[in-house]
């Protein structure tokens, strides 16, 4: 199997989006939704685009957001995927002209051989943590072994993720990628250097054994 990509979300400082990106980062993820600790306005989403090089996907994360409002974001910040994280209909989220990645919240009962029927021309479907009222960042796990391992579509594993864990998710879940936000944090949207490094490392050490 292929190496395991690593998205950072939620940057919010310029030097944070450098550092994530100098430790190995492929994507960093900007959050649109104002109700997040870790939101960004415009003008910063386009000062951390900025330093953004090649090969680095920028991710534009949106919850139940208006159409307009994403219209917005994308007009004034080149993203390079859209994350759709509510509860957004397969219409909507491929009515934005750019490449999706739609969050699914492991609530009782979910199935993602259905859920990636459903967002068929999703470029990723990415599955979290399922806590009543919260869109996501609930820095919880979720029981792994509910993710079938013939998806249709590639996996992105988010939920509660940091250095201390992501080795045994890397090994159990073999995703695509691993999105992490919280788990590499000092403080709701400050990212920790070292937390950074050690999270990129063990998704390394587990590609390898």
């Amino acid at each position: 199997m292929g190496r395991t990509r690593v998205k950072i979300c939620g940057i919010t400082r310029v030097d944070d989006a450098r550092e994530a990106v100098r430790l190995g980062a492929d994507a960093i993820g900007l959050v649109f939704h104002p109700p997040s600790p870790r939101h960004v306005n415009q003008r910063q989403a386009r000062e951390i685009r900025a330093v953004v090089p090649a090969f680095v996907t920028v991710v534009g994360l949106f919850v139940d957001a208006e159409p307009e409002r994403v219209r917005e974001a994308v007009a004034a910040v080149p993203l390079d995927l859209l994350q759709f994280h509510g509860a957004e209909p397969p219409e909507y989220c491929r009515s934005h002209g750019r490449p999706y990645m739609k969050a699914v919240r492991m609530r009782e009962g979910i199935d993602l051989h259905s859920e990636c029927a459903r967002y068929g021309d999703a470029a990723a479907l990415l599955v979290d943590t399922y806590r009543p009222g919260v869109a996501g960042g609930t820095g919880e796990t979720f029981d792994w072994s509910r993710i079938p391992r013939d998806l249709g579509l590639p996996l992105v594993l988010a939920g509660g993720l940091a250095p201390g864990n992501v080795d045994a998710a890397v090994r159990q879940v073999r995703p695509y990628a691993v999105d992490v936000s919280g788990g590499v944090e000092a403080a709701k949207g400050i990212k920790d250097p070292a937390k950074m490094q050690a999270f990129i490392r063990g998704v390394s050490r587990a590609d390898t054994e």
